[in-house]
């Protein structure tokens, strides 16, 4: 049997076998580090949704009955209307559900640091941050949150949050922001105080001063942004049809 040649420090050289094992074998003990290190990661915003029952659904974008919402302590829970059992739980680390909007096929929640949530079919699609909210929920003028989430579609297609300072409309389908009316100068929006004309959505603006007129205290909007004569709203990715039938893509 030859010997091995040494090298210039007369060792014989690592075989060729060794110097490929070892960077294989670390890399094999260090997969457990990054598997572990992969599940210790926080849920972003703190979510966790807990899904006790799956539904069956017609297609994938119509469920077989939407489930009865209600806010119990520190978690949003959701109820099969006809068995009460629970289908799904959600809570945030450290925040409290402050308003729901069930709406067909999503499940909105307003929660004390001024975050907008839509859950639908059994996981958390996506999440707004309202603006200088979070300090305004906290005070009575809130309401508890009263009027905040306004469904602007009866498909609920379109999501207003109305804040004192601002209305913003999301898009349901992925969160995307639409448009965002601020208050007139000197007034602010009262969210508890809305009503529901037709296919308007009418929010009170009370300014301050005795000049101001009535008709600048309410402002009426619509999926489309503030009802005014001769507007010309840009679309929401939806289809408007004249009058012929024919329709194509505002947007």
């Amino acid at each position: 049997m030859s010997a091995l040649p040494l090298d210039a420090t007369g060792h014989a050289p690592a075989r060729r076998g060794t110097r490929i094992a070892l960077p294989v074998a670390l890399a094999v003990l260090a997969l457990p580090l990054v598997t572990a290190a992969h599940h210790a990661r926080p849920a972003p915003y703190g979510d966790r949704l807990t899904v006790h029952a799956r539904v069956d659904r017609v297609d994938d974008a119509s469920p077989v009955g939407d489930p009865a919402l209600r806010a119990k302590g520190r978690a949003v829970e959701a109820y099969d209307k006809e068995s009460g059992s629970r289908r799904w739980t959600y809570t945030r680390a450290g925040r409290r559900p402050v308003a729901l909007l069930p709406a067909p096929g999503h499940a909105f929640t307003l929660w004390n640091d001024g975050l907008v949530t839509d859950t639908a079919r059994g996981s958390v699609r996506w999440h707004r941050a309202v603006p200088a909210s979070a300090d305004w929920l906290r005070t009575p003028d809130a309401r508890d949150g009263a009027g905040v989430l306004q469904p602007l579609t009866p498909d609920a297609g379109m999501l207003a949050v109305v804040t004192p300072h601002r209305i913003a409309a999301y898009r349901t389908s992925d969160g995307d922001l639409r448009w965002v009316l601020p208050a007139g100068p000197g007034c602010a929006f009262a969210p508890a105080r809305s009503v529901r004309r037709g296919g308007a959505l009418l929010v009170a603006q009370p300014c301050a001063g005795p000049a101001a007129a009535w008709t600048a205290q309410v402002v009426a909007v619509d999926d489309y942004g503030r009802i005014v004569p001769g507007r010309a709203p840009l679309g929401n990715g939806d289809v408007r049809r004249g009058p012929g039938g024919s329709g194509s893509p505002e947007n």
